[in-house]
Protein backbone atom coordinates (compact mmCIF):
# COMPACT_ATOMS: atom_id res chain seq x y z
CA UNK A 1 0.00 0.00 0.00
CA UNK A 2 1.51 3.35 -1.16
CA UNK A 3 1.94 6.20 1.75
CA UNK A 4 1.71 9.91 1.11
CA UNK A 5 4.44 11.91 2.43
CA UNK A 6 4.97 15.34 3.36
CA UNK A 7 5.97 16.71 0.11
CA UNK A 8 2.62 14.81 -1.57
CA UNK A 9 4.77 11.99 -3.20
CA UNK A 10 3.60 8.16 -2.96
CA UNK A 11 6.35 5.84 -2.42
CA UNK A 12 6.78 2.30 -1.91
CA UNK A 13 9.12 0.09 -0.21
CA UNK A 14 11.45 -1.94 -1.89
CA UNK A 15 11.96 -5.38 -1.48
CA UNK A 16 15.60 -7.19 -1.85
CA UNK A 17 15.47 -9.66 -4.41
CA UNK A 18 17.04 -12.88 -4.25
CA UNK A 19 20.12 -14.09 -4.94
CA UNK A 20 20.73 -15.37 -8.30
CA UNK A 21 24.06 -14.38 -9.88
CA UNK A 22 24.04 -13.38 -13.94
CA UNK A 23 25.50 -15.59 -16.30
CA UNK A 24 27.20 -12.63 -17.86
CA UNK A 25 28.11 -9.42 -17.90
CA UNK A 26 27.97 -7.41 -21.56
CA UNK A 27 28.60 -3.89 -20.09
CA UNK A 28 31.30 -4.83 -17.48
CA UNK A 29 34.66 -3.03 -18.34
CA UNK A 30 37.23 -3.36 -15.51
CA UNK A 31 38.68 -0.22 -17.15
CA UNK A 32 35.66 1.75 -16.64
CA UNK A 33 36.05 0.49 -13.05
CA UNK A 34 38.79 1.75 -11.98
CA UNK A 35 38.89 5.85 -11.43
CA UNK A 36 41.90 8.02 -13.17
CA UNK A 37 43.00 8.90 -9.77
CA UNK A 38 43.69 5.52 -8.73
CA UNK A 39 47.04 5.18 -6.89
CA UNK A 40 47.33 1.68 -9.15
CA UNK A 41 46.80 3.09 -12.20
CA UNK A 42 49.35 6.16 -11.87
CA UNK A 43 51.57 3.87 -10.92
CA UNK A 44 50.74 1.88 -13.93
CA UNK A 45 51.36 4.98 -15.70
CA UNK A 46 54.82 5.95 -14.21
CA UNK A 47 56.64 2.81 -13.64
CA UNK A 48 57.59 0.62 -16.76
CA UNK A 49 57.20 -3.44 -15.38
CA UNK A 50 58.46 -5.27 -18.29
CA UNK A 51 62.01 -4.31 -17.85
CA UNK A 52 61.88 -7.66 -15.48
CA UNK A 53 61.91 -9.31 -18.86
CA UNK A 54 65.42 -8.75 -19.82
CA UNK A 55 66.64 -8.92 -15.79
CA UNK A 56 65.05 -12.24 -15.51
CA UNK A 57 65.97 -13.77 -18.71
CA UNK A 58 68.68 -15.73 -17.69
CA UNK A 59 66.66 -18.11 -15.14
CA UNK A 60 64.37 -19.62 -17.05
CA UNK A 61 64.62 -22.13 -19.31
CA UNK A 62 63.77 -23.06 -23.30
CA UNK A 63 61.71 -26.37 -22.57
CA UNK A 64 59.21 -26.64 -19.21
CA UNK A 65 55.77 -24.98 -18.30
CA UNK A 66 54.94 -21.77 -18.89
CA UNK A 67 55.80 -19.54 -16.03
CA UNK A 68 53.27 -16.80 -14.68
CA UNK A 69 54.95 -13.22 -16.82
CA UNK A 70 57.68 -11.61 -14.40
CA UNK A 71 56.06 -8.36 -14.93
CA UNK A 72 53.11 -10.02 -13.22
CA UNK A 73 54.57 -11.75 -10.71
CA UNK A 74 56.77 -8.28 -9.62
CA UNK A 75 53.57 -6.36 -9.61
CA UNK A 76 51.82 -8.88 -6.98
CA UNK A 77 54.83 -8.14 -4.80
CA UNK A 78 54.38 -4.54 -5.11
CA UNK A 79 50.78 -5.17 -4.04
CA UNK A 80 52.14 -7.38 -1.28
CA UNK A 81 54.02 -3.98 0.49
CA UNK A 82 51.86 -1.17 -1.09
CA UNK A 83 48.89 -2.31 0.80
CA UNK A 84 50.68 -4.24 3.56
CA UNK A 85 49.14 -7.85 3.03
CA UNK A 86 49.88 -10.34 5.95
CA UNK A 87 50.71 -13.56 3.49
CA UNK A 88 51.25 -14.15 0.02
CA UNK A 89 48.29 -16.85 0.69
CA UNK A 90 45.71 -14.15 1.81
CA UNK A 91 47.26 -11.77 -1.17
CA UNK A 92 46.35 -14.27 -3.91
CA UNK A 93 43.01 -15.30 -2.16
CA UNK A 94 42.01 -11.62 -1.88
CA UNK A 95 42.94 -10.74 -5.47
CA UNK A 96 39.86 -11.93 -6.96
CA UNK A 97 37.78 -9.60 -4.63
CA UNK A 98 39.34 -6.59 -5.64
CA UNK A 99 38.61 -5.31 -8.92
CA UNK A 100 41.46 -2.42 -9.29
CA UNK A 101 43.98 -5.70 -8.34
CA UNK A 102 42.86 -7.14 -11.03
CA UNK A 103 43.17 -4.55 -13.80
CA UNK A 104 46.69 -3.79 -12.21
CA UNK A 105 47.70 -7.50 -12.89
CA UNK A 106 46.04 -7.36 -16.52
CA UNK A 107 43.05 -10.19 -15.08
CA UNK A 108 39.70 -10.28 -15.97
CA UNK A 109 36.98 -11.36 -13.35
CA UNK A 110 36.95 -15.32 -14.70
CA UNK A 111 41.51 -15.18 -14.60
CA UNK A 112 42.23 -17.90 -12.82
CA UNK A 113 45.01 -16.59 -9.82
CA UNK A 114 48.21 -18.81 -9.81
CA UNK A 115 48.88 -20.65 -6.42
CA UNK A 116 50.65 -18.55 -3.87
CA UNK A 117 54.39 -20.47 -3.93
CA UNK A 118 54.60 -18.74 -7.37
CA UNK A 119 55.84 -15.85 -5.59
CA UNK A 120 58.44 -17.94 -3.11
CA UNK A 121 59.92 -19.69 -5.92
CA UNK A 122 59.94 -16.54 -8.02
CA UNK A 123 62.23 -14.71 -5.41
CA UNK A 124 64.32 -17.83 -4.94
CA UNK A 125 64.69 -17.78 -9.08
CA UNK A 126 65.35 -14.27 -9.98
CA UNK A 127 67.84 -13.49 -6.30
CA UNK A 128 68.20 -9.99 -4.94
CA UNK A 129 69.70 -8.49 -7.89
CA UNK A 130 66.70 -8.17 -10.02
CA UNK A 131 64.75 -6.57 -7.27
CA UNK A 132 67.98 -4.22 -6.65
CA UNK A 133 67.47 -3.20 -9.94
CA UNK A 134 64.04 -2.49 -9.42
CA UNK A 135 64.76 0.06 -6.67
CA UNK A 136 67.43 1.58 -8.81
CA UNK A 137 64.99 2.45 -11.74
CA UNK A 138 62.75 4.53 -9.36
CA UNK A 139 65.51 6.09 -7.43
CA UNK A 140 66.23 7.10 -11.61
CA UNK A 141 62.70 7.90 -12.42
CA UNK A 142 63.27 10.80 -9.23
CA UNK A 143 66.29 12.38 -10.64
CA UNK A 144 65.03 12.17 -14.07
CA UNK A 145 61.92 13.89 -12.55
CA UNK A 146 63.45 17.04 -10.55
CA UNK A 147 63.09 15.15 -7.27
CA UNK A 148 66.65 14.40 -6.26
CA UNK A 149 69.69 16.91 -5.67
CA UNK A 150 72.32 14.63 -4.59
CA UNK A 151 75.25 16.81 -3.18
CA UNK A 152 73.21 15.93 0.56
CA UNK A 153 72.25 12.91 1.76
CA UNK A 154 70.99 12.21 5.15
CA UNK A 155 72.08 8.79 7.08
CA UNK A 156 70.37 6.71 9.79
CA UNK A 157 69.90 2.95 10.41
CA UNK A 158 67.04 1.04 12.60
CA UNK A 159 65.66 -2.04 13.68
CA UNK A 160 63.72 -4.34 12.10
CA UNK A 161 62.17 -7.43 13.67
CA UNK A 162 63.50 -10.75 12.50
CA UNK A 163 60.78 -13.82 11.50
CA UNK A 164 61.98 -15.76 14.45
CA UNK A 165 61.50 -16.19 17.94
CA UNK A 166 63.71 -15.75 20.95
CA UNK A 167 63.49 -19.81 21.54
CA UNK A 168 64.98 -20.61 18.45
CA UNK A 169 68.46 -18.97 20.10
CA UNK A 170 70.94 -21.78 21.26
CA UNK A 171 74.21 -21.60 21.80
CA UNK A 172 77.03 -23.28 19.82
CA UNK A 173 79.82 -24.08 22.09
CA UNK A 174 76.92 -26.38 24.13
CA UNK A 175 77.61 -29.68 23.86
CA UNK A 176 74.00 -30.48 24.61
CA UNK A 177 73.31 -28.39 21.59
CA UNK A 178 75.62 -30.15 19.11
CA UNK A 179 74.65 -33.79 20.32
CA UNK A 180 71.32 -33.48 19.00
CA UNK A 181 70.65 -34.20 15.36
CA UNK A 182 68.74 -30.86 14.56
CA UNK A 183 72.55 -28.77 15.12
CA UNK A 184 74.23 -31.22 12.19
CA UNK A 185 71.68 -29.98 9.54
CA UNK A 186 72.02 -26.22 10.76
CA UNK A 187 75.82 -26.74 10.73
CA UNK A 188 75.47 -28.22 7.19
CA UNK A 189 73.60 -24.74 6.52
CA UNK A 190 75.64 -22.72 7.65
CA UNK A 191 78.74 -24.16 6.43
CA UNK A 192 77.09 -23.86 2.45
CA UNK A 193 75.97 -20.36 3.30
CA UNK A 194 80.07 -19.12 4.03
CA UNK A 195 81.22 -20.82 1.33
CA UNK A 196 78.96 -17.91 -0.80
CA UNK A 197 80.42 -14.28 -0.89
CA UNK A 198 79.09 -12.56 1.72
CA UNK A 199 79.70 -9.29 2.69
CA UNK A 200 78.41 -8.92 6.52
CA UNK A 201 79.38 -10.75 9.01
CA UNK A 202 77.40 -11.52 12.66
CA UNK A 203 79.14 -10.09 15.52
CA UNK A 204 78.28 -12.64 17.89
CA UNK A 205 78.67 -16.35 16.19
CA UNK A 206 77.93 -18.12 19.18
CA UNK A 207 74.20 -17.44 19.43
CA UNK A 208 72.20 -18.06 16.38
CA UNK A 209 68.75 -19.09 15.53
CA UNK A 210 67.48 -22.21 14.12
CA UNK A 211 65.09 -20.81 12.31
CA UNK A 212 67.05 -17.74 11.04
CA UNK A 213 70.70 -17.86 11.33
CA UNK A 214 71.21 -14.52 10.23
CA UNK A 215 69.51 -12.78 12.23
CA UNK A 216 71.35 -10.86 14.76
CA UNK A 217 70.83 -10.66 18.67
CA UNK A 218 70.39 -7.22 19.75
CA UNK A 219 70.32 -6.63 23.76
CA UNK A 220 68.83 -2.99 23.85
CA UNK A 221 66.43 -3.17 26.43
CA UNK A 222 64.73 -6.97 25.88
CA UNK A 223 67.31 -8.98 23.38
CA UNK A 224 65.50 -9.62 20.23
CA UNK A 225 66.31 -11.09 16.58
CA UNK A 226 66.72 -8.55 14.84
CA UNK A 227 68.29 -7.47 11.17
CA UNK A 228 68.96 -3.32 10.51
CA UNK A 229 67.94 -0.96 7.61
CA UNK A 230 70.11 1.44 6.89
CA UNK A 231 68.87 4.21 4.59
CA UNK A 232 70.53 7.56 2.64
CA UNK A 233 67.79 9.76 1.67
CA UNK A 234 68.17 13.16 -0.42
CA UNK A 235 66.77 16.07 1.16
CA UNK A 236 65.07 17.51 -1.81
CA UNK A 237 62.26 15.49 -2.29
CA UNK A 238 62.59 12.79 0.54
CA UNK A 239 63.70 10.17 -1.82
CA UNK A 240 65.69 7.11 -0.59
CA UNK A 241 68.80 6.92 -2.74
CA UNK A 242 70.79 4.09 -0.85
CA UNK A 243 69.49 1.23 1.48
CA UNK A 244 71.32 -1.56 2.94
CA UNK A 245 70.22 -4.67 4.93
CA UNK A 246 72.35 -6.14 7.54
CA UNK A 247 72.26 -8.35 10.77
CA UNK A 248 71.11 -5.94 13.66
CA UNK A 249 73.93 -6.69 15.43
CA UNK A 250 76.35 -5.26 12.80
CA UNK A 251 77.73 -1.47 13.39
CA UNK A 252 75.83 0.79 11.60
CA UNK A 253 79.27 2.99 11.47
CA UNK A 254 80.58 0.49 9.08
CA UNK A 255 77.58 1.16 6.24
CA UNK A 256 78.11 4.99 6.02
CA UNK A 257 80.31 4.93 3.47
CA UNK A 258 79.19 1.99 1.27
CA UNK A 259 75.90 3.89 1.25
CA UNK A 260 78.04 6.98 0.01
CA UNK A 261 79.21 4.49 -2.51
CA UNK A 262 75.49 3.49 -3.69
CA UNK A 263 73.73 6.87 -3.97
CA UNK A 264 76.28 8.05 -6.05
CA UNK A 265 75.98 4.82 -8.67
CA UNK A 266 72.44 5.39 -8.25
CA UNK A 267 71.88 9.00 -8.76
CA UNK A 268 75.05 9.63 -10.88
CA UNK A 269 75.52 12.37 -8.18
CA UNK A 270 78.41 12.58 -6.14
CA UNK A 271 77.43 13.91 -2.67
CA UNK A 272 79.50 17.05 -1.26
CA UNK A 273 77.89 16.34 2.65
CA UNK A 274 76.84 13.52 4.60
CA UNK A 275 74.58 14.06 7.63
CA UNK A 276 74.16 11.61 10.46
CA UNK A 277 74.10 11.51 14.24
CA UNK A 278 77.01 10.80 16.69
CA UNK A 279 76.62 6.93 15.92
CA UNK A 280 78.65 7.65 12.32
CA UNK A 281 81.05 9.86 14.03
CA UNK A 282 83.88 7.67 14.20
CA UNK A 283 87.45 8.27 13.42
CA UNK A 284 87.31 6.11 10.27
CA UNK A 285 84.26 7.60 8.76
CA UNK A 286 85.88 11.53 9.48
CA UNK A 287 89.17 10.40 8.00
CA UNK A 288 87.09 8.80 5.08
CA UNK A 289 85.23 11.90 4.20
CA UNK A 290 88.30 13.50 4.19
CA UNK A 291 90.16 11.75 1.28
CA UNK A 292 86.48 11.68 -1.22
CA UNK A 293 86.36 15.59 -0.33
CA UNK A 294 82.76 15.40 1.92
CA UNK A 295 82.10 17.33 4.52
CA UNK A 296 80.75 15.47 7.23
CA UNK A 297 78.03 16.67 9.03
CA UNK A 298 77.94 14.53 12.47
CA UNK A 299 78.36 14.59 15.84
CA UNK A 300 81.91 13.86 16.91
CA UNK A 301 81.80 10.22 18.93
CA UNK A 302 84.39 11.27 20.04
CA UNK A 303 82.62 13.74 22.35
CA UNK A 304 80.20 11.46 23.90
CA UNK A 305 83.65 9.10 25.07
CA UNK A 306 84.82 12.44 27.37
CA UNK A 307 81.78 13.46 28.69
CA UNK A 308 81.77 9.93 30.34
CA UNK A 309 85.14 10.86 31.33
CA UNK A 310 84.70 13.72 32.78
CA UNK A 311 82.41 12.10 34.75
CA UNK A 312 84.86 10.27 36.45
CA UNK A 313 87.24 13.74 37.68
CA UNK A 314 89.42 12.82 34.94
CA UNK A 315 91.37 15.52 32.88
CA UNK A 316 90.38 14.74 29.12
CA UNK A 317 92.81 14.66 26.15
CA UNK A 318 91.95 18.43 25.58
CA UNK A 319 93.80 19.54 29.12
CA UNK A 320 96.78 18.28 26.80
CA UNK A 321 98.54 20.50 24.52
CA UNK A 322 100.69 19.16 21.68
CA UNK A 323 103.86 20.53 20.68
CA UNK A 324 104.03 19.82 16.90
CA UNK A 325 108.25 20.72 16.66
CA UNK A 326 108.94 18.56 19.58
CA UNK A 327 106.07 15.88 18.84
CA UNK A 328 105.54 15.52 22.77
CA UNK A 329 102.36 17.07 24.62
CA UNK A 330 102.40 18.54 28.19
CA UNK A 331 99.92 17.47 30.64
CA UNK A 332 98.29 19.62 33.34
CA UNK A 333 100.87 19.29 35.88
CA UNK A 334 103.45 20.33 33.21
CA UNK A 335 105.13 17.50 32.18
CA UNK A 336 106.38 16.48 28.82
CA UNK A 337 104.28 12.64 27.51
CA UNK A 338 107.01 11.61 24.58
CA UNK A 339 105.85 8.93 21.83
CA UNK A 340 105.61 5.49 23.49
CA UNK A 341 104.43 2.85 20.89
CA UNK A 342 103.32 2.85 17.49
CA UNK A 343 100.29 1.18 16.60
CA UNK A 344 99.82 0.85 12.91
CA UNK A 345 96.73 -1.25 12.51
CA UNK A 346 94.54 1.44 14.83
CA UNK A 347 97.28 4.18 12.34
CA UNK A 348 97.95 5.89 16.48
CA UNK A 349 100.50 6.80 18.47
CA UNK A 350 100.58 6.48 22.32
CA UNK A 351 102.27 9.31 24.52
CA UNK A 352 103.15 8.65 28.45
CA UNK A 353 105.39 10.31 30.86
CA UNK A 354 108.09 8.29 32.52
CA UNK A 355 106.03 5.78 35.23
CA UNK A 356 108.23 7.69 38.10
CA UNK A 357 107.02 11.04 37.06
CA UNK A 358 103.43 10.14 36.37
CA UNK A 359 103.44 8.02 39.94
CA UNK A 360 104.39 11.00 41.84
CA UNK A 361 102.35 13.54 40.66
CA UNK A 362 100.03 15.19 42.90
CA UNK A 363 97.55 15.55 40.24
CA UNK A 364 97.50 12.06 39.27
CA UNK A 365 93.90 11.42 40.77
CA UNK A 366 92.70 13.21 38.69
CA UNK A 367 94.62 12.59 35.72
CA UNK A 368 94.43 8.70 35.30
CA UNK A 369 93.09 5.39 37.71
CA UNK A 370 95.60 3.06 35.41
CA UNK A 371 98.48 1.91 37.25
CA UNK A 372 100.90 2.81 34.32
CA UNK A 373 100.09 6.19 34.38
CA UNK A 374 98.29 8.65 31.70
CA UNK A 375 98.64 7.66 27.99
CA UNK A 376 97.44 10.22 25.34
CA UNK A 377 96.96 8.50 21.80
CA UNK A 378 97.21 10.85 18.59
CA UNK A 379 96.09 9.50 15.66
CA UNK A 380 98.79 9.46 12.72
CA UNK A 381 96.81 12.01 10.45
CA UNK A 382 95.38 14.02 13.49
CA UNK A 383 95.41 17.24 11.81
CA UNK A 384 92.98 16.03 9.16
CA UNK A 385 90.95 14.55 12.02
CA UNK A 386 90.54 17.98 13.72
CA UNK A 387 90.10 19.99 10.82
CA UNK A 388 86.60 17.76 9.92
CA UNK A 389 85.84 17.87 13.98
CA UNK A 390 85.83 21.50 13.67
CA UNK A 391 83.64 21.44 10.41
CA UNK A 392 81.51 19.13 12.25
CA UNK A 393 80.80 21.90 14.85
CA UNK A 394 79.46 24.66 12.67
CA UNK A 395 76.47 25.93 12.69
CA UNK A 396 75.58 25.06 9.18
CA UNK A 397 76.29 21.38 10.78
CA UNK A 398 74.25 21.75 13.57
CA UNK A 399 71.32 22.89 11.22
CA UNK A 400 72.22 20.10 9.21
CA UNK A 401 71.42 17.64 12.22
CA UNK A 402 68.27 19.24 13.93
CA UNK A 403 66.96 18.79 9.92
CA UNK A 404 68.45 14.95 9.46
CA UNK A 405 66.78 13.70 12.93
CA UNK A 406 63.16 15.08 11.40
CA UNK A 407 63.41 13.95 7.69
CA UNK A 408 64.82 10.12 9.13
CA UNK A 409 62.15 9.78 11.39
CA UNK A 410 59.72 10.73 9.03
CA UNK A 411 61.39 8.34 6.37
CA UNK A 412 61.22 4.91 8.87
CA UNK A 413 57.60 5.92 10.09
CA UNK A 414 56.34 6.10 6.41
CA UNK A 415 58.16 2.75 5.81
CA UNK A 416 55.88 1.14 9.13
CA UNK A 417 52.83 1.24 6.45
CA UNK A 418 54.21 -0.65 4.58
CA UNK A 419 55.62 -3.33 7.06
CA UNK A 420 59.31 -2.36 7.32
CA UNK A 421 59.98 -2.67 10.63
CA UNK A 422 59.09 -6.63 10.63
CA UNK A 423 60.52 -9.12 8.34
CA UNK A 424 58.41 -11.30 5.96
CA UNK A 425 60.66 -13.75 5.41
CA UNK A 426 63.86 -15.42 6.75
CA UNK A 427 67.10 -14.92 5.94
CA UNK A 428 69.36 -12.29 4.98
CA UNK A 429 68.77 -12.24 1.39
CA UNK A 430 65.09 -12.39 1.56
CA UNK A 431 64.95 -9.26 4.08
CA UNK A 432 67.37 -7.42 1.47
CA UNK A 433 64.02 -8.40 -1.28
CA UNK A 434 61.61 -6.72 1.63
CA UNK A 435 63.58 -3.54 1.88
CA UNK A 436 64.18 -3.11 -1.46
CA UNK A 437 59.88 -3.21 -2.17
CA UNK A 438 59.30 -1.07 0.45
CA UNK A 439 61.96 1.78 -0.04
CA UNK A 440 60.63 1.36 -3.74
CA UNK A 441 57.62 1.98 -2.79
CA UNK A 442 58.07 4.31 -0.71
CA UNK A 443 60.19 6.55 -3.78
CA UNK A 444 56.95 5.89 -5.86
CA UNK A 445 54.79 7.45 -3.46
CA UNK A 446 57.29 10.70 -3.68
CA UNK A 447 56.77 10.51 -7.24
CA UNK A 448 53.39 10.66 -7.87
CA UNK A 449 52.62 13.10 -5.12
CA UNK A 450 55.15 15.26 -6.54
CA UNK A 451 55.70 14.58 -10.41
CA UNK A 452 58.01 16.76 -11.87
CA UNK A 453 57.14 20.35 -10.59
CA UNK A 454 58.84 19.94 -7.26
CA UNK A 455 61.94 22.34 -7.38
CA UNK A 456 62.84 21.69 -3.41
CA UNK A 457 62.29 19.60 -0.47
CA UNK A 458 59.19 20.13 1.68
CA UNK A 459 61.56 19.79 4.68
CA UNK A 460 64.32 21.99 2.93
CA UNK A 461 61.44 24.93 2.09
CA UNK A 462 60.51 25.15 5.57
CA UNK A 463 63.88 25.85 6.18
CA UNK A 464 64.15 28.36 4.08
CA UNK A 465 60.98 30.28 4.50
CA UNK A 466 61.98 29.84 8.36
CA UNK A 467 65.09 31.57 7.37
CA UNK A 468 63.69 33.59 5.14
CA UNK A 469 61.14 35.05 7.71
CA UNK A 470 63.68 35.66 10.39
CA UNK A 471 66.44 37.32 8.25
CA UNK A 472 64.52 39.22 5.54
CA UNK A 473 60.52 39.36 5.72
CA UNK A 474 59.78 42.79 7.63
CA UNK A 475 56.11 42.88 7.36
CA UNK A 476 52.84 40.77 6.67
CA UNK A 477 52.58 41.68 3.25
CA UNK A 478 55.65 39.80 2.47
CA UNK A 479 55.32 36.92 4.27
CA UNK A 480 51.23 36.42 3.03
CA UNK A 481 53.20 37.04 -0.69
CA UNK A 482 55.75 34.38 0.34
CA UNK A 483 53.20 31.63 1.47
CA UNK A 484 50.92 32.25 -1.42
CA UNK A 485 53.37 31.02 -3.75
CA UNK A 486 54.36 27.64 -5.25
CA UNK A 487 56.43 26.65 -2.86
CA UNK A 488 54.14 28.24 0.48
CA UNK A 489 51.04 26.25 -1.38
CA UNK A 490 52.84 22.82 -1.57
CA UNK A 491 54.16 22.99 1.86
CA UNK A 492 51.11 24.43 4.08
CA UNK A 493 48.75 21.32 1.59
CA UNK A 494 51.27 19.16 3.15
CA UNK A 495 49.86 17.65 6.58
CA UNK A 496 53.54 16.39 7.81
CA UNK A 497 54.49 20.33 8.49
CA UNK A 498 53.46 22.68 11.14
CA UNK A 499 51.62 25.73 9.96
CA UNK A 500 53.88 28.96 9.71
CA UNK A 501 52.11 32.23 11.36
CA UNK A 502 54.17 35.77 10.54
CA UNK A 503 55.31 37.22 14.14
CA UNK A 504 56.03 40.99 13.57
CA UNK A 505 59.99 41.72 15.64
Amino acid sequence: MATQIKNGDFAMMGQEPGRQPKIFYPHMNLEQRVPRTHVLRRIQERIDFSFIYAEVRDTYGGNGNVSIPPPVILKMMLLLVLYNVRSERELMETIPMRLDWLWFLGYDIDSEVPDHSVLSKARVRWGVEAFRRFFERVVWQCVEAGLVVGSKIFVDSTLMDADASNNSVIDTRSLKVQLQEGYKKLEARLEERSEGTRRYVKENRRYISRTDPDAGIVNRGKPKLSYQVHRAVDGRGEVITATETTPGDVNEAHEMIPLLESHHLNTGVKADTVVADSKYGTVENFLACCDQGVEAHMPDLKESTAKRIEKLNIFSEERFEYDGESDTYRCPAGQRLKPKSLHMSRQSRDYAAPKKICGACELREQCTRNKSGRTVKRHLRQEELDGMREASRSAKAKRDIKMRQHLMERSYARGTRYGYDRARWRGLWRVQIQEYLVSAVQNIQVLLRYGSYLKRSPSVMMEEIKGTVTRSIRSFSEFNELMNSKIGRMVLSDPNYPRLSFIET
